[in-house]
């Protein structure tokens, strides 16, 4: 099931409240999505450690694809 670029942000701004987030729907169809996220918390965690956070985030969708950036600034 595709998510809104709404429902994606308003996922991921609850995990990273004070994060820069920017989402684009790759395909056009809401379910190949790419989220950069800007966050001081990523401080000191591996890019693996990154990214399990960013999919914890939105574990509750159904997304088929979303490419994750990730930077502590």
């Amino acid at each position: 099931m595709p998510i809104s670029e709404i429902d994606l942000e308003t996922a991921l701004k609850k995990k990273f409240p004070d994060a820069q987030i920017e989402c684009q729907d790759l395909a056009g169809d809401e379910d190949h999505w790419e989220v950069k996220i800007v966050d001081p918390i990523f401080q000191g965690r591996s890019r693996i450690q990154q990214h399990k956070m960013v999919q914890e985030a939105v574990v509750d969708h159904d997304i088929h694809a979303l490419s994750i950036k990730t930077a502590d600034k």
